[in-house]
């Protein structure tokens, strides 16, 4: 996600917004100068990618429009597609694993497909269920699927708003303007100086004998920094969509006010949970309504959020866990907390309890097997 901090990527990024706002009275700016920015940028950026992309998002495309006008077997295409998608992201992370070997793998094929194939997904669920009307011309089709400042990271783009902003004409005025830059140097101020400043802390504290403080001072600023890191590209992104005529969505929602886990995961990383719940939870819930049913689905939903992040054992327990401490929410009726309902002690108090189980665990984020295990241990270190 590092890319966008690239000087050369944010002048690329600027420029583009500048050509935009000078050919706004050309009514299809917006599609057709994003289309050739989005495909320039990978060129330039790693020609590897751009080919493995470009290849990608034709072949779905392919798909999802016979999937549009299919009269017959639509829910074996629909299935298949979905099926073959999956199956590409596990076979590139077993290849990132050097579980097996192929003279074309290439890391970066990865680097474009965690985010890009989740977009993919949302486009089948839209053909699907709305059929030919939903269908949409190719140029949108890539806009969507390579749009630079989403491409890697989040927040993760629902299909069908942002085919309703390609339709709309390019309008950003002053105020979005000044919207737009502020919420960019507001990212660059989180990722640029307070991430860089906080990893140089968590790096000397992580060198040391680590006793219990050390520990539960590393998980606490390590949430933090994840928290700054993330929320800060969410910002970028968020700002340079606004600027280029597209509406990103918030992908942090207040979430340390979130008084249960399951209220938590609709307010951090917002897109990715909402992404989950709408293409598994919602689908598999409508056959199995019980409260066991539901409390199984957020287990498996958490597992699979996990190894989304990494296939190992880290990923898989670190959703195991959220997993069964949402599956209790459910069976225990705790899954909400109405603000307006409880009294407010009740309700920072839930809050509190929910940050520190989110805290137990955040640390695996790190992706370190080392420095995860090297921080556990330090709490048994008194």
């Amino acid at each position: 996600m590092s890319y966008l901090l690239n000087l050369h990527a944010l002048g690329a990024l600027l420029g583009m917004v500048i050509v935009l706002l000078l050919t706004r009275r050309w009514p299809q700016n917006k599609r057709i100068l994003v289309l050739v920015f989005n495909l320039c940028f990978l060129y330039l950026f790693s020609r590897k990618l751009f080919l493995f992309s470009a290849i990608y998002v034709l072949l779905n495309y392919i798909g999802y429009v016979w999937l549009c006008y299919a009269p017959r077997w639509r829910r074996f295409g629909f299935g298949t597609a979905i099926v073959l998608n999956i199956g590409a992201v596990v076979a590139l992370r077993l290849l990132g694993m050097h579980i097996f070997e192929h003279p074309l793998f290439d890391a970066i094929y990865l680097f474009g497909l965690i985010y890009t194939v989740l977009k993919v997904i949302d486009a089948y669920y839209f053909a699907y269920y709305v059929g030919k009307d939903g269908k949409a011309p190719l140029l949108d089709f890539v806009n969507y699927l390579l749009f630079i400042p989403t491409f890697t990271s989040g927040p993760i783009l629902k299909f069908r708003d942002f085919i309703a902003d390609s339709k709309k004409p390019y309008t950003v005025g002053a105020a979005d303007f000044e919207a737009g830059i502020k919420r960019i140097i507001h990212g660059l101020f989180k990722k640029v100086v307070l991430v860089a400043g906080m990893t140089i802390v968590f790096k000397d504290v992580l060198e040391n004998d680590l006793q219990v403080y050390h520990s539960l001072f590393l998980m606490v600023w390590f949430y933090a920094l994840i928290y700054f890191d993330f929320s800060g590209y969410s910002d970028i992104a968020i700002g340079f969509g606004r600027l280029m005529g597209y509406t990103i969505p918030e992908n942090f929602k207040q979430p340390f006010l979130s008084p249960t886990l399951t209220q938590y995961w609709r307010n951090w990383h917002a897109t990715l949970g909402d992404w989950f719940r709408d293409h598994i939870f919602m689908i598999f819930s409508r056959s199995f309504t019980s409260r066991g049913a539901a409390a199984l689905l957020s287990i498996v939903i958490m597992v699979l959020i996990g190894l989304w992040h990494g296939f190992s054992w880290l990923y898989l327990l670190w959703g195991l866990y959220h997993g069964i401490l949402m599956a209790l929410e459910s069976l225990l009726k705790l899954s909400l907390v109405n603000k307006k309902k409880v009294s407010r002690p009740y309700f920072y108090f839930r809050c509190v309890c929910t940050q520190l189980l989110v805290t137990a665990a955040v640390i695996v984020y790190s992706g370190s097997q080392e420095t995860v295990l090297t921080i556990y241990r330090g709490l048994l270190n008194w």
